[in-house]
């Protein structure tokens, strides 16, 4: 995509803005999925209001977000620079404008994913707690990329007209509309200032494992196809794990969490051995999957898991959402950010060690 290669805040843009609005939407889906076990989606007049007051709340929340991730990456851009005098407007507001739309299209359609998967696992009879999460991490990432490298490719050519700049001060006009709606709606007013903090922290925490990315990627090329699937998978894990949690609290059960956390923890192999064969028949990345590379990479998932998915997810996440209950927090809106967050710094140092073990200080393009 030439915008990209053209307009460089764009590439500081895509991690922070799909930490930011991925965040948002497992917050999304672990609300509808605790709605769900709650029964609170079998009521038409209550499910009416719950899907489209979130959804309100979701695009609230994806502008003003999306907005931040659009003046972080152009501060950033202009620090990486060196450079003052580089700073353009429209450049920026390109930037900025293409983050809000992408953010407004992206959770429109997601958040609407999300709500009518969890009524149709509601009704099937399946947890949504096991589902919805996943999609909306896993899918999440993919459909942000894909808008928003269409909406700045037909902005691109527009971005010295008053176009970005109309569009900018449209979006920031409707988020009192957004406001006005979430507070006529009984069931999600109340949520409408949750969940900011720990989004916010997340992003600080996740930016830790941007830098690690960045310090050791010219070392090790290989490693950048490896840590999406490598933290994808784990906190994926983490995140049903901590959304069971609060559905069972949500609804004063008590459920075997030794019994759930054995389950993430074998399912973790099968997903993560497919993923080298797909490396390895694609040559995807820079070399190819030798078989120290395939045993290492077996050994940091094994490592990654039995940390997060066995230790962290029944200790830390246990811990975080039991935490945050009896401060009166919901655990819906809190405890899905700082587990991803911790779990994208803990499993690329862990990637970093394994290539550091398998190759040594000297510079790797193998995969």
């Amino acid at each position: 995509w030439t915008v990209f290669t053209n307009i460089t805040q764009l590439f500081i843009m895509v991690p922070v803005l799909l930490g930011l609005k991925g965040n948002l939407e497992m917050n999304l889906a672990s609300r509808m999925s605790t709605a769900a076990n709650l029964g609170d989606l079998d009521v038409p007049r209550s499910q009416r209001l719950l899907v489209w007051g979130n959804l309100a709340l979701l695009q609230l929340q994806a502008l003003s977000v999306s907005c931040l991730a659009g003046l972080l990456s152009v501060i950033m851009g202009l620090v990486t620079s060196g450079n003052g005098h580089a700073f353009s407007y429209h450049r920026s507001m390109l930037v900025i404008t293409s983050a809000m739309i992408c953010a407004a299209l992206s959770s429109a359609l997601l958040g609407l994913c999300m709500c009518v998967l969890c009524i149709v696992c509601r009704r099937r009879g399946i947890n949504p707690d096991n589902v919805a999460t996943p999609i909306a991490a896993s899918f999440g990432d993919l459909i942000t990329l894909a808008v928003l490298a269409i909406t700045s490719h037909l902005l691109y050519p527009m971005q010295d007209t008053p176009l970005p700049t109309v569009l900018f001060v449209i979006m920031v006009c409707s988020l009192p509309a957004w406001f006005w709606l979430i507070r006529k709606n009984e069931l999600v007013r109340d949520t409408m200032l949750d969940g900011w903090v720990p989004i916010l922290l997340a992003m600080a925490i996740s930016s830790l494992a941007g830098l690690v990315l960045e310090r050791y990627i010219d070392r090790y090329a290989g490693m950048a196809v490896l840590v999406p699937v490598l933290n994808g998978v784990s906190g994926n894990l983490c995140c049903v794990f901590a959304s069971r949690i609060s559905t069972a609290l949500h609804a004063r059960r008590s459920e075997n969490y030794w019994t759930i956390g054995i389950v993430l923890w074998l399912l973790n192999l099968p997903v993560q051995w497919p993923f080298l064969g797909v490396v390895y028949a694609f040559r995807l990345g820079h070399g190819s999957v030798t078989v120290g590379m395939f045993l290492l990479y077996t050994l940091a998932s094994m490592l990654l898991v039995s940390c997060r998915c066995v230790a962290a997810l029944l200790v830390a996440s246990h811990w975080i959402v039991l935490a945050l209950w009896r401060r009166s927090l919901d655990p819906d809106n809190y405890a899905l950010p700082y587990i991803t967050a911790i779990g994208d710094v803990a499993g690329t140092s862990l990637l970093v060690l394994v290539f550091f073990i398998l190759y040594g200080s000297s510079t790797s393009t193998a995969t």
